[in-house]
Parts: structure tokens; C-alpha cells; sequence
């Protein structure tokens, strides 16, 4: 019976944009029939554990796949009303209808429950078009209607997969769908001849951008359209799925006068259907707030390219990822676990690089501080099987996951990695770039950048590109006005601090010199130093030798006034730095955070 279950298994992993209400599995993990993981134990979503390099426990992940779902079917809805403000006569619609004549004689509100329409003023689906999305529409003005007159409509469902072929939408319009980034060409003549332009974003002006009133044919390649008769989106409006025009009547257009067009994103429920690895989920929908797992097993990330949260699922329901896995953002990115039927085995070690003391696993442990009495894990080596491993002791708090492989550093497996957030304009407004690293020159990505909000971990932010001019050290928080850091300048370029662990956390030492290049008077510090003139009667400090971890220099004494970041290295000649000549450091502080 097994071995018949396992020929027939799949993997079938659903995201869903829109967060539901009503779901038959429990809030956090579901019910599932099977039982393939032995100590798996879910986080609570209230928790908000500290960022540690620190793992006390791991599980081992034993993956038994159950036989594929029959595919669920994801229901439309549309209702319309013969009388405005929903009123009268009403007819609900979950499918395409050729003649609605028969459920009303006329149509003056509509309201659309979920899907994107596409209604016709007379049967057959032919006559003035209207496209509608999921919202309320009070009377036929609302959407841009001549009249009261609907007799036929047809429904497009938008779920992700590689595009079609032309005939293939024909066949199944119902299911067409757009695999990437939305783009049309346009042409000026009939069979795509003449002028011709790529978009990938509205256009308000076609005579503005084409510098021509009319488009002759199109070629739309991804993605849903609206052509409108009149610029700004007015006028008769034609819809526009993948598949080559070759002249303006393919499209139902009496002439090739084109105004404007923009493309359809608001596809309530839309969704993605996954059975392998996926590095940037952005590419099928802006956003990802509810998942089903048909079969399988799956770690999910909050960010792309497998980074950031993590949240292990298997088969069930997760209605809302904020309730259900406690992760900060919507899901980016998703990586399949693997079956696995062999041997678990595994090495931790208390230091990075696969040194200080070593332990080796071949069970779930609850709790490591317990069982080998180390306090940390920040590298290991996983010889066999596929494990994860928690932030605290029974399961508990943030997981990573872990496959065969060498992890030298707690960040190769995702733990305790900063996360800022740069705006454009103050109080969080306006375009925005997110890193988790160091950046040089912001202007690539923003043309200025006035506000920011640190997720996790520590940053040094500075006004001007290649880490120079004025510096400001930000932690876990908002910043809503560059000014209020000091700063002449808005930022232009920014350095992540690395964490400090409890392994590292004495491990603080720096000399100070008198003059430039190491001369002149000296003293080493291994602890904070709030008034450098009272303590050494040194009036300068010129010169410096970061041997052990990451300071931070003030100008004025107490720790007040500009700063300067120190990482390990030597510094000659703090002129250097990019700091004015006038600037003289009077107190120095141990980077000791690990927010």
C-alpha cells in the first residue's frame, strides 16, 4: 500500500494572494493524514525571539510523500443587479455566459466577488467590451458603460504558469494565464509592420510615448491588457490576453484609433502553483499571504533567493502568514524538501570554521545547552539527511533548514542577518530599496534617500557614496528624517555591522596613537572610554589599530556628537576617513548591540 502511495506521489505547493477566511485546517499547522516528521513542533506566532547565532535544538526532517491532490478548483463570482446601488433582479455568474438575456433585461450595478471579467454589450461576447476586477460598482458609469445593456460575459483566471501558445488561449480561455513581467508591442501597421515600441508599464498617452494615434497590430507576449479609445483611459475599451493581433479587428476594434492601455494586476486570488524550488516568487505576483500545500514539504522565506524568515509547511492550510508563521513580510521565495530515507547525521560546532568543540547528531535533540552543554552552534556540517534547527530549546522560536552540506558562519544557513530599509522621502514615504548588506552608492537605486527603518541587525549609514563624509550608527527602528541623525546630506551609502555573539563578545581590543602612522603617544583599549583626555591625557588621536571587534569613535566626550565606525584593520591617517580636518575624537565605544 506504501510502496503504491509512493509511485503516485507528487509535490504540489499553491500560493494564494489573497488572505481567507474560512480554512479547515488548524492556525498554525494543519492535520495531516500522514505523520512524516517525528518532533517537528510549531513556532507561535506571538513570539518574537531574539536574533542570535545561537540554535538550541534541531529535528531531523523525514519526508514520506503522500499521493497527489485531484486539483482544487478556485471559484469566480460575479453579480448583476437591474437596478443601480444593487437593487432589483439580481443574476450570480461563476462562468463564462454567451446570452444573459434570459436572467435579466437589463444590468445597472455590478458587484464582483472575486476574478476579472470581461462584460459584452451584446451576445456571443461581441459589442462594446468592459473590464471589470473585484470591487463594486454602483451604476454602468462606473464602469465606463454606454448603457444598461449587458448580454453576454466572459471570466479570466490568472494563475502563473508558462505562457501559452496563441491557440491554446482560444481553446481554454478560462485559463490563460501570464508566466512573467507584463509586456506589449505595438505596431503601426496591419501584420506588424512599420514603428514599433516594447512596454512593460501603463501608458496614460499613446500619441505622448508613439508619437502616432494609431496601433495597427500588437503582439501582447505576457500579461493581461486594457486598450482604451481615448488617452487617460477613457473611451471603448478592448481586452487584450497573450497572443499576436495582426489587425485592430482581432481585437473588436472598428478602427486602429488607440489612446491609451494599461495592464490588469488587480486578480483577486490570484495565484501560483509550485512543485520545485523557487528563488524570487515576485515574478508571478507582487505579493503572498496565504499558501496550501497539497502534498509535500516545503521551507518558505520571507525574502528572495531563500533568505531571510523561514517557516516550514507541509500539507494544510495557512490562511494568513502573519498569524500562521510569525514571518515579517509576505512569502518571496520557497525551496522543496527532498525524500530522504537513510541516515540522519550531523556535526555542530561552537565556533565559525568548523572549530572549538564538536558534537555530532544522529537524533532530534530538544535542547542542545542540555545535551552537550554548548551554549551556541555557529557552523556545522550536515553528512546525511535534511534537519531543522531552532532558535530555542524544544522546538521552539525561529528554524532554518538545513541540507547536506558546510555551514562555516551562522549566516550561511540564514540566522541572525540584518535588514534595512531605505525611503526616498521622510516618515517611510515615496520608492524604497531594501539590503542586507553593504551598499556604496544608493543613487543606482534611489535618487535620494531621506528616511529608513532597520529591520534586524546594525548599519552604519553615511551622506556620501564609498562610505564617506558624516556617519550615523542605526539599529532596530525607525528613522524618519535624516537630519535628526546630524546629517548634511541625505544618504548615499551604508555598511551592515556584523553581529556580536556571546563566542566573540570579549574579544574587543584597539590601539589609539597620538600622531599619524602609529606615532606619538599610545595606549590599547580593550573596554569603552567616555573621556579619552581624562583617562590617557591624550588631546588627539590620529592613528589607530583595530585589532578586535567593532567600535564606534565620538567627537565629543559621554559619546556625543558626529561618529566614526571602526572595523578590524589599521587606519594611518583618520583625515582619510573622509571626515573634516577640524574632527578630533574624544570617547569610543564597543559595537555590542545584536538587535
Amino acid at each position: 500500500m506504501v510502496q503504491d502511495d509512493m509511485r503516485e506521489s507528487g509535490l504540489n505547493f499553491l500560493f494564494l494572494t489573497a488572505v481567507t477566511s474560512a480554512m479547515t485546517m488548524s492556525p498554525v499547522w494543519g492535520t495531516a493524514v500522514w505523520r512524516p516528521l517525528r518532533g517537528v513542533h510549531a513556532a507561535r506566532a506571538d513570539q518574537k525571539p531574539r536574533e542570535t547565532a545561537a540554535s538550541l535544538c534541531l529535528t531531523r526532517v523525514h519526508t514520506l510523500l503522500p499521493a497527489l491532490d485531484k486539483p482544487r478548483k478556485y471559484s469566480v463570482k460575479i453579480t448583476f443587479y437591474e437596478d443601480k446601488n444593487f437593487q432589483g433582479r439580481s443574476y450570480e455568474c461563476d462562468s463564462d455566459c454567451a446570452d444573459m438575456h434570459p436572467h435579466f433585461s437589463r444590468c445597472n450595478s455590478v458587484r464582483v466577488e472575486s476574478g476579472c471579467w470581461v462584460l459584452y454589450e451584446r451576445p456571443n461576447y461581441s459589442g462594446y467590451q468592459y473590464v471589470l476586477t473585484r470591487g463594486e460598482y454602483p451604476e454602468y458609469q462606473h464602469w465606463m458603460g454606454y448603457n444598461d445593456t449587458v448580454r453576454s460575459c466572459r471570466t479570466f483566471s490568472y494563475v502563473s504558469r508558462p505562457p501559452l501558445s496563441t491557440s491554446g488561449f482560444e481553446n481554454n480561455p478560462s485559463s490563460t494565464t501570464s508566466g512573467g513581467p507584463y509586456l506589449i508591442k505595438i505596431y503601426e501597421r496591419p501584420d506588424f509592420q512599420g514603428q514599433m515600441m516594447e512596454f512593460s508599464e501603463d501608458c496614460d498617452s499613446v500619441q505622448d510615448r508613439f508619437h502616432r494615434r494609431d496601433v495597427s497590430s500588437c503582439n501582447v507576449v505576457d500579461g493581461y491588457w486594457t486598450l482604451y479609445e481615448h488617452s487617460n483611459y477613457r473611451g471603448r475599451q478592448y481586452f487584450m490576453r497573450p497572443g499576436e493581433y495582426r489587425k485592430s479587428s482581432d481585437w473588436g476594434a472598428t478602427c486602429a484609433t488607440t489612446g491609451s492601455f494599461r495592464r490588469i494586476t488587480d486578480f483577486y486570488g490570484r495565484h501560483h502553483e509550485c512543485m520545485s524550488d523557487c528563488g524570487d516568487l515576485h515574478s508571478y505576483f507582487n505579493r503572498c499571504q496565504s499558501i496550501r500545500v497539497e502534498s509535500g514539504m516545503f521551507m518558505i522565506y520571507d525574502r528572495a533567493n531563500y533568505m531571510g524568515h523561514q517557516h516550514f509547511v507541509r500539507r494544510g492550510d495557512y490562511s494568513d502568514y502573519q498569524r500562521s508563521m510569525g514571518m515579517n513580510d509576505c512569502v518571496r521565495s520557497c525551496r522543496m524538501i527532498p525524500m530522504h530515507r537513510g541516515n540522519f547525521r550531523m556535526r555542530l560546532y561552537n565556533n565559525m570554521d568548523m572549530s572549538g568543540q564538536m558534537m555530532e547528531l544522529s537524533d532530534d535533540c530538544p535542547n542542545v545547552m542540555d545535551r552537550f552543554h554548548m551554549s551556541e552552534v555557529n557552523s556545522c556540517s550536515v553528512s546525511d539527511g535534511h534537519w531543522l534547527m531552532y532558535e530555542q530549546p524544544n522546538y521552539r522560536g525561529k528554524m532554518y533548514y538545513l541540507r547536506p552540506g558546510d555551514y562555516r558562519r551562522y549566516g550561511d544557513w540564514g540566522g541572525a542577518s540584518g535588514r534595512i530599509i531605505f525611503y526616498e522621502d521622510r516618515n517611510f514615504q515615496g520608492r524604497s530599496y531594501e539590503t542586507s548588506s553593504d551598499c556604496p552608492d544608493m543613487t543606482s537605486y534611489l535618487s535620494k534617500c531621506h528616511s529608513c527603518r532597520v529591520e534586524s541587525g546594525c548599519f552604519m549609514v553615511y551622506d556620501r557614496s564609498s562610505y564617506m563624509g558624516n556617519q550615523y550608527f542605526v539599529k532596530r527602528g525607525e528613522y524618519s528624517d535624516y537630519q535628526r541623525m546630524g546629517m548634511s546630506d541625505c544618504i548615499r551609502s551604508c555598511r551592515m555591522i556584523p553581529m556580536v555573539t556571546t563566542t566573540n563578545m570579549g574579544q574587543f581590543r584597539m590601539r589609539i596613537y597620538e600622531r599619524e602612522n602609529f606615532g606619538g603617544q599610545m595606549h590599547e583599549m580593550m573596554d569603552d572610554c567616555d573621556n579619552m583626555m581624562e583617562r590617557y591625557r591624550m588631546s588627539e588621536c590620529q592613528s589607530c589599530n583595530v585589532m578586535d571587534g567593532h567600535w564606534l569613535m565620538y567627537e565629543q566626550p559621554n559619546y556625543r556628537g558626529r561618529m566614526m565606525y571602526m572595523r578590524p584593520g589599521e587606519y594611518r591617517n583618520m583625515r582619510d576617513m573622509g571626515m573634516s580636518g577640524s574632527m578630533r575624537f574624544n570617547s569610543f565605544r564597543r559595537i555590542m548591540d545584536s538587535c
